[in-house]
């Protein structure tokens, strides 16, 4: 199986990893994935609100005086009306003064201030929570951004960079904006209950029965509908990571996609994940409404109850007319708390989807950390591999097999093979990219198993046939290579690498600036950044994976110059197609599915007349017939 194969595989596990198979899904339908473990995601988002804890109970402290203060209005209302009634009625009757003006315009001044007090501590408690959850929301960030670092590279061969910038992006926001308003009105409601249910039976025990004997039912219904819709938002969050996916893929190729002409196809694409999307979202926000006209009903049938049984009272000389009134309101004030988880409900089904989404990438498998690790000596360049043995993360099939090889200090080393001999895939294990099944592989005599990848890394330049270059200066994405050069070593670096006479022709030179996409510079000047970069960092060991082939014939020979300038006394790998630019190499590894099968000089090769002279007469004959 050759590299291509591997990678075909690892996009195939890819796509299942993001469309699941649904046990009633049907064509064009989203799965029905159950969420995993919501509770157990809010358990751990709450574990980062442990450094917030008196903050917290300063806010819990005043959303409960908020709501205390609003909940001893009504009652404040319910005397001013049962003075204003029996003053009217003692009026009509004659057996009466009237009304009593003072004392109502002192309860309406003590009413004023209650409600001016509780909305000062719902204005400061809703200022503290908006400070919590964006210090959440940063450190969530910070602790994604840190895991990224420390991912291996397979994982991101399986999984859409979208998918990874949507847990950064919208699932962060998801969960800030649920702690931002769902703990504030999840203690509110809290509050409101129980402070009103002592308030009806201190006014009253039957009327606040009556009251109260809608609860089960309305705790019934939520507990229906939390249950029937939290998979349908974790489908929901799923699939927008897959459409930010496709976004982020189609817009980074849009030139490509032009110029197969394939608009459509992306068109048909996109269409049927937004259709899945669509579904799930659909679903997620009906559950979510239900809730909300059923409260509703059970409220207004409380208003009914109240009313009849309130009258009877009233009619019988064992209640006030303000005590109904004051009832009404504290039923409106009553059925608020489930209106609101009604309203809120869609918030924290999308925060329970977020959580596990979030907690699930930071629970993925890391990068092996060498423990009692020690800096790696300096380096000379001497290159041992080790019956290397290798098959990509998730593929049983090997592409690397028993390579054995000797680089020594300074040598300029040629890779060479056909497409999928595992050429890149050797580098890449220099690297340390992936990790090995079986063999070692040794610099200066010393396992690179045994030492951090940051200090291999640091020792190893690689100008890749990808290029990759940051929204930012020439200057700047040169200096990347060593973040303290000067900037006379970043110019003496351009023009070592043949970089110097574009970048003066460019507007503001050194200064100008990469858009993000980098298209404002030709992909051949990119090539030349990206050679200029690895001149500037100065390492011991090189990797030049195709580095020329993206220049023109007369810049090819200019940067050969300077390439070969720079790996004087260096250890150097050359990936190249183009055999005529490695004639000069002091070893030549000829690689056919993942074995050495010839080493040697080109004159050595050649004069064998196999393998590598086949290759390299077909492409001389090919060069001669162009």
């Amino acid at each position: 199986m050759n590299i291509n194969q591997a990678d075909k595989k690892i996009q195939q596990q890819r796509v299942k990893r993001f469309h699941p198979p649904g046990r009633n899904a049907g064509p064009g339908m989203p799965p029905t994935a159950k969420a995993k473990d919501a509770k157990g995601a809010f358990l751990r988002l709450f574990g980062y609100l442990k450094p917030y804890r008196l903050i917290l109970l300063i806010i819990f402290l005043m959303a409960a005086l908020s709501t205390v203060f609003n909940i001893l209005g009504p009652h404040q209302i319910g005397s001013a009306t049962s003075l204003l009634a029996e003053g009217i009625l003692g009026r009509i009757a004659g057996t009466g003064p009237g009304i009593d003006f003072p004392a109502i315009g002192r309860i309406l001044l003590r009413l004023a201030a209650l409600y001016g007090i509780g909305a000062l501590f719902s204005f400061l408690q809703g200022f503290c929570m908006a400070g919590v959850a964006a210090k959440v929301s940063y450190k969530l960030r910070g602790t994604i951004l840190q895991k990224i670092n420390r991912m291996p590279v397979s994982y991101f061969n399986r999984v859409s960079h979208g998918d990874v910038l949507s847990r950064v992006t919208n699932d962060v926001d998801t969960l800030n904006q649920s702690l931002n308003q769902g703990v504030t009105q999840l203690i509110t409601s809290l509050t409101t209950v129980i402070g009103i249910i002592v308030m009806m039976f201190s006014v009253n025990w039957r009327m606040a029965l009556a009251a109260v004997c809608v609860v089960p039912f309305m705790l019934l219904t939520a507990a229906i509908v939390l249950k029937g819709s939290q998979k349908h938002f974790k489908n929901q969050q799923n699939f927008l990571g897959s459409v930010n996916g496709q976004v982020e893929e189609v817009y980074a190729g849009h030139t490509v996609v032009k110029a197969f002409g394939g608009e459509q196809q992306v068109i048909e694409d996109f269409n049927q994940e937004n259709e899945k999307l669509y579904s799930a979202a659909w679903k997620a926000q009906f559950f979510s409404g239900v809730m909300h006209p059923i409260v509703m009903f059970l409220g207004n049938l409380n208003y009914v109850i109240v009313c009849i049984l309130g009258a009877a009272l009233v009619t019988k000389g064992t209640l006030r007319i303000g005590n109904i009134t004051e009832f009404i309101m504290y039923i409106r004030q009553f059925n608020q708390p489930f209106l609101q988880l009604a309203q809120i409900m869609n918030v924290f089904q999308s925060t329970a989807a977020a959580a596990e989404r979030v907690f699930e990438f930071l629970d993925e498998e890391e990068e092996r950390v060498v423990t009692n690790a020690r800096p790696l000596p300096a380096v000379e360049g001497n290159i041992r591999f080790e019956h290397l043995r290798f098959g990509y993360e998730g593929c049983d099939e090997i592409v690397i097999n028993d390579f054995t090889a000797e680089i020594k200090a300074g040598q300029k080393v040629a890779i060479v093979g056909p497409t999928g001999a595992g050429k890149t895939t050797l580098v890449k294990l220099l690297m340390r990219f992936h990790e090995l099944r079986e063999g070692a592989i040794y610099i200066d005599g010393h396992n690179i198993a045994e030492y951090p990848r940051g200090e291999i890394r640091r020792n190893i330049g690689m100008v890749l046939q990808d290029t990759w270059l940051t929204s930012a200066s020439i200057e700047d994405n040169i200096r990347y290579g060593r973040l303290d050069a000067s900037n006379g070593e970043i110019r003496a670096a351009a023009k070592s690498a043949q970089a110097h006479h574009f970048i003066k022709a460019m507007p503001d030179g050194y200064r100008m600036i990469i858009n993000e996409e980098a298209n404002n510079i030709s992909q051949g000047q990119k090539q030349l950044l990206t050679i200029a970069r690895a001149v500037l960092a100065d390492n011991r060991i090189l990797i030049l994976d195709e580095a020329t082939s993206s220049v023109d014939t007369r810049t090819e020979i200019l940067i050969q110059k300077a390439m070969d300038h720079l790996m004087e006394g260096r250890t150097s790998f050359i990936i190249a197609h183009r055999l005529s630019t490695i004639r000069n190499a002091d070893l030549i590894l000829c690689l056919d599915h993942g074995d050495i099968v010839e080493q040697g000089s080109h004159e050595e090769l050649m004069a064998k007349d196999g393998f590598y002279a086949r290759i390299y007469n077909s492409q001389f004959e090919r060069t001669n017939a162009g």
